[in-house]
């Protein structure tokens, strides 16, 4: 990519996830990605062939704009519209600059669903995580891929807060027509200062990856 997003150097299981997609869906699939922020992993899947559905609501990830960068310095950063433009991958995205969380649920439509992160911003917190979950499972066709990686508690304060969880704690909303295929999570480990995160700070992170049966009749 000759641009790069401003999460470009922050950890992910998204490789994880990527191989799973090539496993079980289309090379030309339709993957939701949820929470798009400025395009670290819509690029990629646009790039690999892959139709991307981008759903974010903040104005500067989309539309770029003035951003506070660690050592108390400004920059323009460039937003997930023209990121697409200077890659030349605008035909394979659809941009909805929406809150994933507002309205009635959309879906399904879409091979694949892809979340990075989301859940434990406080902006979310005011609706249920099992909410957020079912959401994006009904964005996913039979036979469709769900993955998520996501924050586990390391502060005190996160244990009460239900949006920090586990690969366990989530199994409970993959019953019926879902399965779970791969969990993974890290230990404890330090990450440098990024884009609303001044000083070095200590995350531990899990995924979630699980296949929707094919052979179930789409009710939704």
């Amino acid at each position: 990519m000759q641009t790069q997003s401003l999460w470009e150097h922050t950890l992910t299981f998204f490789p994880q996830f990527l191989a799973t997609l090539r496993e079980r869906v289309a090379p030309d699939a339709t993957v939701a990605v949820v929470g798009a922020s400025d395009g670290k992993f819509v690029l990629p899947l646009a790039a690999a062939g892959y139709h991307v559905v981008a759903i974010e609501r903040d104005e500067v990830a989309v539309h770029g704009g003035d951003v506070h960068l660690p050592g108390d310095s400004q920059a323009h950063a460039l937003g997930l519209v023209d990121r697409l433009k200077l890659e030349e991958l605008q035909d394979r995205v659809q941009v909805v600059e929406n809150d994933f969380l507002d309205g009635e649920p959309m879906g399904p439509y879409c091979e694949a669903v892809w979340t990075s992160c989301s859940w434990h911003y406080s902006a979310n917190h005011h609706r249920p995580l099992a909410e957020f979950v079912d959401r994006m499972q009904r964005l996913v066709r039979p036979g469709g891929v769900f993955g998520a990686e996501f924050m586990m508690p390391v502060e005190r304060r996160h244990h009460v807060i239900e949006h920090y969880t586990s690969p366990e704690r989530l199994r409970h909303h993959f019953l019926g027509d879902w399965e779970v295929v791969l969990t993974l999570r890290t230990n404890e480990f330090i990450e440098r200062p990024h884009v609303g995160q001044p000083h070095d700070h200590t995350h531990r992170m899990g995924l979630l990856v699980a296949a929707r049966a094919s052979t179930v009749t789409d009710h939704f």
